[in-house]
């Protein structure tokens, strides 16, 4: 999925930077310490494509396929990451 990707957390929901789930290794966003991170791979059987339904809320890929979406919440600290989705 490319339309939809994880992003900056902070004094508001969703903040800079971008951080998309795709691209090639050593050309993405610089992790540096002090980041706060909202990941959110999505990992889809067939099209990366996507498609919201009627409801104007729910996001499907347009070939329907099986997808599955979570997200952690991460600081960069320095020298490791800390998960705070997990306290």
């Amino acid at each position: 999925v490319r339309e939809y990707v994880g992003h900056g957390i902070g004094r508001l929901l969703h903040e800079e930077p971008a951080a998309p789930n795709y691209g090639e290794p050593g050309k993405g966003l610089l992790l540096q310490t002090g980041l706060a991170l909202a990941l959110e791979p999505m990992v889809n059987v067939g099209s990366w494509k996507t498609k919201i339904l009627g409801d104007r809320w729910t996001v499907v890929t347009e070939d329907m396929s099986l997808s599955a979406h979570f997200e952690h919440t991460i600081i960069i600290t320095k020298g490791e990451v800390e998960v705070i989705t997990q306290l």
